[in-house]
């Protein structure tokens, strides 16, 4: 029963590794699926010709016919590139500021292509082309959105093609302010929201960003939205396309999606860094310590006395006074000695290098010994060794606590309540510095109406989710990808099958053998008569016996047990036939067939 535990156990836990292993390879939902229009690869025969049924494919590759989304509802700004060109944008001519002249220009390169490994023909997006420069490109938005009471959605695709070592692939709502000027769009260009994905090393970040205006001084400030707690790595290195959304409620509430699931979510008040207000009262900066403070909880014991026999000279270590030196030590030989196959350098030059000296090893002499060299006693820890002496800690009487400054009110403490009626904005921007290229962008999308943000979605980054995972390969393919890169794996796809057959012929084919007594018991037969047989088996173990008293001379004790031995023979086959007898007649009486009818 221990190794069928134990093969369960091991088919479970093999079981579970595949599964893991299988679950990219998972079909995507099938409710989404439904609503796009894939439509199958078919051969269609010239005008007039008796169409003819095409032969079977073993694997029928579905195919994803692109459509262009097209906003259906209110809306600030869209766009999907489909129309080929950046008519609709504008790109910067500034430079940077504090920065050298070399690398200060917005000079990095835009293109609107499609992906390099598309699935979609005729999707087009716009990518970023160069590597570690500068790039900057904006667009006007239909009309400046102005936060009262309706929310803010703003939602875009991202691919990082070629993967991304260090850079961003975040967007700038640029506030609206008589200074906006988009061919001199910088870093330091006002924006009211900054949001996206944004990696460096092994940092992968989501940010969403808002300046908040303080009512007192009328400076803004950068508030940063926690970190998410979920795993951004797969949306970075899996080189897929990403919807990312950043959703903002009257309310004050936020949610940042990925995918359209929620990967972060919060309060503008409570869940941004720095707090949006601040605190009502703080400590007073000109308050300071009294000199008479004390802190310290414990203090040594002035009334403590060192003990007389307080040795504070006493080593920690002495020599153990009961080793005696091994035999066979040698004590005239050295532990090292000069290798005596080197040879000086020819190029060794005494009054540049000094005397030469031939390099040390150990010396054979020692290897056979149990050491070499003068023997010294080994060291020991002083029983005696008690250290210096210091006075025992008491708590402090004049203890007073930890000082803190006193608290008093905030002169520039303010509360804002509606962190969401931010800056208006007027204008959507890429300002990024990269040293990966080909950074795929599509389908950016503002609106106030979630429902039609989310028809938005389906109509543009459905269609490429679609389209990918029809081009997946199925799960055998997979595994078989797997496993020629870890062949590993073949031997938990051999293990994986085998078990199950070996477990089966476990369980199946072996077991113990039911006692033939039991089976009786289930029907009406009456047991067989054992009775012949039992005297058969007594028969042949008395046979040995008398051989071998037959073979030595008998005492006269022996004597006299042969005389006695007939009668207790047939005193014990008397019994035992009685014996028989009755447990013939209780199988009988026992069995239904001999039951008499019970009589009322």
């Amino acid at each position: 029963m221990l190794l069928k535990a134990r093969l369960c156990v091991l088919l479970l836990a093999l079981s579970w590794s595949v599964a893991l292993l299988s679950e990219p390879a998972r079909a995507q939902d099938d409710a989404e699926d439904a609503e796009l229009d894939v439509e199958d690869d078919v051969t269609v025969g010239d005008e007039g010709d008796v169409e003819e049924e095409p032969a079977p494919r073993a694997s029928a590759v579905p195919k994803v016919t692109y459509k262009a989304p097209e906003p259906k509802g209110e809306h600030y700004f869209a766009e999907s590139f489909d129309r080929g060109t950046l008519d609709s944008w504008v790109l910067s001519k500034a430079k940077k500021d504090d920065i050298d002249e070399e690398i200060a220009k917005y000079d990095g390169k835009w293109e609107v292509e499609e992906m390099k490994d598309s699935k979609l023909p005729g999707d087009k997006g716009l990518v970023l082309k160069s590597r570690a420069k500068h790039h900057a490109i904006s667009g006007l938005l239909l009309r400046p959105f102005v936060f009262n009471t309706k929310p803010l959605i703003v939602q875009y695709e991202v691919n990082f093609q070629t993967g991304i070592d260090c850079g961003g692939a975040y967007v700038k709502l640029l506030s609206q302010t008589p200074e906006l000027d988009l061919d001199q769009f910088v870093d330091k260009t006002p924006y009211t929201i900054m949001f996206g994905p944004d990696k460096c090393g092994e940092d992968y970040k989501l940010h969403f960003i808002f300046r908040h205006k303080n009512p007192k001084t009328g400076e803004f400030e950068e508030k940063h939205a926690k970190k998410p707690d979920s795993d951004l790595r797969t949306y970075y290195t899996d080189k897929k396309t990403h919807l990312y959304t950043l959703v903002l409620n009257p309310d004050n509430s936020f949610e940042v999606l990925i995918d359209q699931t929620v990967v972060n979510s919060g309060n503008l008040l409570n869940d941004m860094t720095p707090a949006v207000n601040p605190p009502a009262e703080i400590e007073d900066p000109n308050d300071q310590k009294p000199e008479d403070w004390d802190e310290r909880p414990k203090i040594q014991d002035p009334d403590a006395v060192k003990p007389e026999d307080w040795d504070e000279d006493a080593p920690a270590k002495v020599q153990d006074e009961e080793a005696v030196k091994p035999d066979g030590w040698l004590d005239d030989e050295p532990e090292y000695i000069g290798d005596p196959d080197a040879l000086k350098p020819e190029d060794w030059d005494e009054d540049m290098d000094g005397e030469w000296e031939a390099p040390q090893v150990s010396n054979p002499a020692c290897e056979s010994a149990p050491g070499c060299g003068k023997w010294e006693r080994p060291m020991i820890d002083n029983p005696n060794y008690k250290g210096k002496w210091k006075p025992p800690m008491i708590d402090n009487p004049n203890y007073q606590g930890v000082w803190k400054p006193r608290k008093i009110s905030n002169p520039d403490f303010f509360e804002d309540l509606h962190p969401f009626r931010m800056s208006s904005f007027s204008a959507v921007g890429l300002e990024l510095w990269s040293m990966s290229s080909d950074i795929f962008f599509d389908n950016f999308f503002i609106t106030d109406d979630r429902n039609v943000a989310e028809r938005w979605a389906e109509d543009g980054w459905g269609l490429k989710k679609a389209a990918e995972g029809a081009a997946e390969p199925g799960l055998m393919s997979q595994m078989v990808s797997a496993a020629e890169e870890r062949p590993w794996l073949w031997v938990i796809y051999v293990l994986t099958v085998a078990l199950p057959l070996i477990l089966i012929f476990v369980f199946c084919c072996t077991g113990k053998k039911k006692p033939a007594a039991a089976e009786y018991k289930k029907t009406d037969e009456p047991q067989p008569d054992v009775k012949a047989e039992t005297e058969e088996e007594e028969a042949k173990e008395e046979e040995p016996q008398d051989e071998k008293k037959s073979e030595g001379e008998e005492s006269p004790a022996e004597a006299a047990e042969e005389d006695e031995a007939p009668e207790k023979e047939e005193e014990e086959e008397e019994e035992q036939s009685k014996s028989d007898e009755k447990s013939e007649d209780d199988i009988l009486r026992r069995s239904p067939r001999q039951r008499r009818p019970r009589k009322d």
